[in-house]
C-alpha cells in the first residue's frame, strides 16, 4: 500500500514479477492487483536434491496492491471493498517515496507514511465510535452473561479511543491475551504489524543501509520495521533470467534481491517460520507461528493429522543433511520422537503418525 506517487505498484512488480500498469491506479474503484509469491528458501532446495521428490511445493505469500488517496479517510471516500481487503491482510507493506519530486513536491517519505497512518487512525477511530454507540445502546439487553461481555467490550473500547485519538497505534499499546482476543473480529489496521518500504532510485542504493537505521530509529514501534530498496531496478530485476539478474545485481551492489528480503523481514514481523515434509513423493515448506506445537504443525498439513495424532518423528535441517536420508538420521540417533507438546523450530524436518479416523 501507499500514497500515489509512492512507486507501490512498481515495488508490486518487484516482490511478485508481475506486469501490473503503474502510475493510474488510486485505489478507488479499480480492482487491487493481486499476486502469489513463493518464499525462496534455500534448505527446501537441498532437500530435493536429497529425496528426488516428484513434486517440490514452497510455501507462498500473496499480495494484494492497494492505495488509499490523501484525505480519503477524513473525508469517508475509501473504497470500503479496499478497507476490507487491507483489515483481512495478516502484515502492511507501507510503500514511501523516496526519491525525486512529485505533486506534492520534494519527495519527504516519513511525511508519507504518517499521512497513511493518520488515515488508517481516523478510520479505525469511526469503527471504535460506531461500536461504543451501539453497545451503550442495544448492549444494555441480551442474557445478563450478553451485557457482562458488552460491558467488558466497551471498557476495552473506551480504553483504546483517547490513545487512538492521541495518535497512538493499537499495535503500541500494552493489550493482554484478553484484550486481544476481544478485538481480534475487529482487525483494526493500526494494530497490524507494518513493514515500511523506502522506495529509493539508484543513486540512493549506496545509503541504504543508512536510512534503513535512521528509519528504525525515528519510526520505533512494536511491530515495525524498515526496509529500502529501489522500486526500479528491482522491477527490472525480477523479469531478467537468474544468470542476468545475478549479474546486474553484482554490478549495482545488491546483495539479493528485494524478494526474498522482504519476506524474511515480514516473517519476521509476524513471528513466522518454516519447517518441512520430505519424501519420494513430495518436498514441502510450510509455514507455523513461533510458539506452535507438533500438533499445530500436524494440522498445518491435514486436520485428520491433528484429530489422530499420536507422534511427531523429527529431524533439523542440518542433521538431516549431514545423515543423507531418514534412514541414516535414525541410525545415527538424531531422528527424535516427540508429543503433542513438542514446540516446532525453524528449519524442523517432520513426520506425523497419527490414527486414521473410522
Amino acid at each position: 500500500m501507499g500514497l500515489p506517487g509512492s512507486g507501490k505498484t512498481t515495488v508490486f512488480n518487484a516482490l511478485t514479477g508481475a506486469h501490473a500498469d503503474t502510475g493510474g491506479f488510486s485505489g478507488g474503484r479499480a480492482a487491487p492487483n493481486m499476486g502469489v509469491v513463493k518464499v525462496p528458501d534455500e534448505r527446501l532446495d537441498r532437500l530435493s536434491e536429497l529425496f528426488h521428490p516428484k513434486k517440490t511445493t514452497p510455501a507462498d505469500v500473496t499480495y494484494v496492491d492497494v492505495a488509499i488517496p490523501a484525505g480519503a479517510a477524513r473525508e469517508g471516500t475509501v473504497n470500503p471493498d479496499v478497507l476490507a481487503l487491507i483489515r483481512n491482510a495478516d502484515a502492511l507493506l507501507h510503500v514511501a517515496r523516496g526519491f525525486g519530486a512529485g505533486a506534492e513536491g520534494p519527495a519527504d517519505a516519513w511525511r508519507d507514511v504518517e499521512e497513511l497512518d493518520l488515515e488508517f487512525t481516523i478510520a479505525d477511530l469511526m469503527v471504535i465510535e460506531k461500536r461504543l454507540e451501539k453497545l451503550r445502546t442495544s448492549g444494555r439487553h441480551g442474557s445478563p452473561a450478553e451485557r457482562e461481555a458488552n460491558a467488558q467490550e466497551e471498557a476495552l473500547l473506551d480504553r483504546l479511543e483517547p490513545e487512538l485519538s492521541a495518535g497512538r497505534p493499537l499495535r503500541a499499546l500494552a493489550l493482554s491475551d484478553e484484550d486481544e482476543l476481544r478485538l481480534r473480529g475487529y482487525r483494526f489496521l493500526t494494530q497490524k504489524p507494518v513493514l515500511v518500504v523506502l522506495n529509493i532510485d539508484e543513486g540512493q542504493l549506496a545509503t541504504a543501509a543508512d536510512l534503513e537505521a535512521a528509519g528504525r530509529s525515528r519510526y520505533a514501534q512494536p511491530q515495525t520495521d524498515v526496509a529500502a530498496l529501489g522500486g526500479k531496478i528491482e522491477a527490472e530485476l525480477a523479469q531478467l533470467s537468474e544468470a542476468d539478474a545475478a549479474l546486474f545485481m553484482e554490478d549495482l551492489g545488491i546483495a539479493e534481491p528485494s524478494r526474498g528480503r522482504v519476506i524474511h523481514l515480514t516473517y519476521r514481523l509476524l513471528g513466522l517460520f518454516s519447517f518441512f515434509t520430505a519424501g519420494e513423493d513430495e518436498c514441502r515448506a510450510w509455514t507455523l507461528r513461533q510458539g506452535a506445537t507438533a500438533v499445530d504443525a500436524a494440522a498445518a498439513i491435514h486436520t485428520d493429522l491433528a484429530r489422530g495424532f499420536i507422534r511427531a518423528e523429527v529431524v533439523t535441517f542440518d542433521d538431516l543433511v549431514a545423515c543423507g536420508s531418514m534412514a541414516e538420521a535414525r541410525k545415527r540417533g538424531v531422528l527424535r520422537s516427540e508429543g503433542k507438546t513438542y514446540a516446532v523450530r525453524d528449519g524442523d524436518v517432520i513426520e506425523v503418525l497419527f490414527n486414521v479416523a473410522r
